[in-house]
């Protein structure tokens, strides 16, 4: 399996919160399709004191796992939304 490219993609999408509206990341996406991963090394600002958990409401919006070889968040469905 081939890695993440690691200078990845230039546009970036804000990620919030479904529940609450609270701002997450900004996270460098590359594609059209819908927010399904984060890769770590992608995510330009992290607004999150916990990983994976809302500063605001406290909802689990992910989880941490390996893809690829890499670290990333595997988003949980209906819990996050991008802009």
């Amino acid at each position: 399996m081939a890695k993440p490219n690691k200078k990845g993609p230039t546009r970036t999408v804000d990620v919030f919160c479904s529940h609450c509206k609270t701002q997450l990341y900004k996270y460098r996406k590359g594609g059209k399709g819908s927010l399904v991963k984060c890769f770590q090394e992608r995510i330009s600002e992290n607004f999150t004191k916990i990983p994976c958990i809302c500063p605001e409401c406290g909802q689990e919006f992910a989880r941490e796992m390996m893809i690829r070889g890499t670290p990333a968040f595997k988003m949980i469905g209906g819990k996050v939304f991008a802009k």
